[in-house]
């Protein structure tokens, strides 16, 4: 990438952190006015303070209030380009597709296909417990430009650089997401138990608390789920156990012993092949 001589002129001063502001550069199209906020975006509250002064470790040093602005300013402009992309469907479809692609998976996605989790401050062993790091601190650049450039720019870098790049719109509206309510409605329309079982709950190092969760399809674990709230743990648990019906060849011949049992057969609607797929970052 050819850098302008005003680029080079700042990177020149800013010589101890040049790979950093080359990325954030590369990223976003355009050189910060306040570089302490990019700064802040990519620190994780498990790097350990870099002052010495007491009063500077007190404060609050890490990106959790830029991911919170981020969040809810991301919520907004995806709204508006769900609502300027589809215009003509109503807002409980236009409220799921948002849903759909501000979920902490697909932001973890987007933000590793950045290369975010390059830059991003972080002690990996204490953060180890959560899957959602990268997407957390794409969530805190997010409010970190909205400070430093505001709305318009902002919108700007969600639509070209996550939406029109790394998004298809399109195929994630088709996408199902709830697949807890999926695979128990499946069930229900085969005659096959599901159930959910807490294996574990610990609270970790960082006080936050972690679940364990099993998916239990006709009296076999189908698939175990980990994440930082029961509801978490059983999407993700339900999410493996969708495609293990659909696509392992062991499982789904257990499953269709379990119909011969009860004489009944798939029908079209009921094929494990008509589950949904996983939502993935395309």
């Amino acid at each position: 990438m050819k850098l302008s001589l005003y680029t080079k002129v700042r990177l020149f001063f800013h010589k101890e952190q040049e790979p950093f502001l080359r990325f954030l550069y590369s990223l976003l199209g355009f050189f910060p006015c306040n570089i302490s906020l990019y700064r802040l975006a990519f620190r994780h509250r498990s790097s350990p303070s870099q002052s010495d002064d007491e009063d500077d470790r007190l404060r609050i040093n890490n990106n959790e209030r830029l991911e919170f602005l981020g969040d809810a300013v991301l919520d907004a402009i995806v709204a508006d380009i769900v609502y300027q992309y589809f215009p003509d469907r109503k807002e409980g479809f236009l409220t799921n597709t948002r849903s759909k692609i501000v979920q902490r998976e697909m932001m973890n996605r987007v933000a590793i296909q950045l290369k975010i989790n390059r830059f991003l401050s972080v002690i990996p062993n204490a953060s180890g417990h959560s899957n959602n790091i990268y997407g957390n601190a794409l969530e805190a650049l997010i409010g970190a430009i909205y400070l430093d450039k505001g709305y318009e720019c902002c919108k700007q870098f969600v639509e070209k650089k996550i939406i029109n790049s790394h998004l298809d719109l399109s195929r994630i509206a088709r996408k199902e997401i709830n697949f807890k309510s999926v695979l128990i409605e499946w069930g229900q329309k085969n005659k096959i138990a599901v159930a959910f079982n807490l294996v574990e709950s610990i609270i970790n190092a960082e006080n936050n608390s972690v679940f364990q969760t099993e998916a239990i399809v006709g009296g076999r674990v189908a698939g175990i789920g980990i994440g930082t709230t029961k509801k978490e743990s059983q999407q993700n648990a339900a999410k493996i156990a969708v495609s293990k019906i659909r696509k392992d060849k062991e499982f789904k011949e257990f499953i269709s012993i379990l119909r011969m049992q009860q004489k009944e057969k798939f029908s079209e609607e009921t094929s494990p092949e008509n589950l949904p797929e996983l939502l993935e970052v395309v």
